[in-house]
């Protein structure tokens, strides 16, 4: 995989450059409400603006169906990554259009231009080879020059990912060279002891990597919504609580599997629950008690792990050499069940080993939660990528940049 590095070794000057970003940010009324991967993929951009290039950043927000919205519009994103630069980007309504096509012939050397959500064009994310290399082309006409800094959506077989890239010579940006690498030293060479934190709603989502996991790792660390389909496995009563029961048995195959291979599998000995979910607008007290684990009252639900479980994991993960954490341990955007997570993060702060927090709710809990995000050894960017590498899959947007 060429990097930017080799890029700019070249000269960039006066090249039209496409840089695959992931500016997928949170927006709340218009306004972004975490701007982390804007920042994640400032230094490819500032490289690439600083050396002379012409610099067409493109990427996609949430998910319209193929048509322009006014609610995923990338032009939020846009005006913060002009703040970001100190310099004004100049902004495309359209992705391919005459909007694009003259505001990327309007770019001097050095400045910088976005491109309206590509997702708004329906042969971004087409499953029809054709219809996605005919979006790639009409992209491709816009660049000289390919750089992949988009590493949330590089498990995306989508036209901008991965089949514009195979049209025009490419580099992996800064963000995915520091990516790839940081995965690396979770799957190659790993120093032990290697921990895992797990949370989030679904353990469906989760099933995969835990797979490979269990040959990997030394402990998992089971938390948030997944877990109460672990202590149903166990026969808990789980009472009101975010239950998958179709996933029970392979549950119930993976703690088996965890006992024979020697690999711990920790889940809550206490949780946090209440009879009502919490308004995460007004973030208005609400009524709740802790509980052992095997003690869930039948119409209650499980919202948080309790002082108990924090104490338990902050200890297997003091001593963790290598510790990878996605999803957060309850539902952390209100303040009566955020403690969990609060937990977990603060263990990783005092972890003396290399910690990686893998992307997503994760990334969004510890900047939401005040926690200074150099403490971390990296915040990654992607979790859905992220878990996906973990699991052993070949991801289309780093193949297409390995070609």
């Amino acid at each position: 995989m060429k990097t930017i590095d080799e890029l700019l070794a070249d000269g960039v000057s006066g090249k039209r450059v496409f840089v695959r970003a992931d500016l997928n940010v949170p927006l709340a009324d218009g306004t972004i409400t975490d701007d982390g991967r804007i920042r994640a993929v400032l230094p490819t951009v500032k490289a690439l603006a600083d050396a002379g290039a012409k610099v067409v950043v493109a990427s996609h927000l949430g998910r319209p169906k193929g048509a322009p919205d006014p609610a995923f519009s990338l032009a939020p994103a846009a005006s913060r990554l002009g703040e970001l630069l100190g310099s004004a980007v100049a902004f495309a309504t359209d992705t391919v259009g005459s909007s694009a096509r003259d505001t990327v012939e309007g770019l001097a050397d050095g400045q910088v231009a976005v491109l309206e959500n590509l997702r708004f064009n329906p042969g971004e994310t087409a499953k029809d080879d054709a219809e996605r290399a005919g979006f790639a082309e009409q992209l491709a006409a816009l660049a000289d020059v390919y750089v992949g800094d988009g590493f949330g959506a590089v498990h995306r077989k989508h036209a901008s990912v991965y089949d514009l890239p195979k049209r025009l010579s490419h580099y992996a940006g800064h963000l995915i060279a520091t990516e790839v690498g940081v995965l690396k030293k979770l799957t190659e060479d790993v120093r032990r002891p290697y921990v895992v934190a797990l949370g989030g709603a679904k353990v469906s989502d989760k099933l995969a990597v835990i797979d490979q996991l269990l040959g990997k790792a030394d402990r998992l660390l089971i938390g948030g919504g997944m877990a109460y389909t672990f202590l149903k496995a166990k026969g808990y009563e789980v009472g009101i609580s975010l239950l998958q029961e179709d996933q029970v048995p392979a549950v119930k195959e993976y703690m088996e599997r965890a006992e024979k291979q020697g690999v711990e599998l920790l889940l809550p000995v206490d949780v946090v629950v209440s009879r009502t979910f919490p308004d995460l607008k007004t973030k208005a007290p609400t009524e709740h008690t802790t509980v052992d684990a095997d003690k869930i009252p039948a119409d209650q639900e499980g919202l948080d792990i309790g002082p108990k479980t924090r104490e338990l994991y902050a200890s297997k993960l003091a001593d963790a050499e290598t510790v990878f954490w996605n999803g957060p341990m309850g539902v952390f955007e209100h303040p009566d069940y955020a403690e969990g997570t609060k937990a977990v993060a603060q263990a990783l702060v005092d972890a003396k080993g290399f910690t990686v927090v893998g992307g997503g709710d994760s990334a969004a809990a510890v900047r939401t939660l005040g926690f200074d995000e150099n403490a971390f050894g990296h915040i990654s960017t992607g979790g859905g990528a992220s878990l996906e590498y973990l699991e052993g899959k070949t991801l289309p947007g780093l193949a297409a940049l390995e070609d």
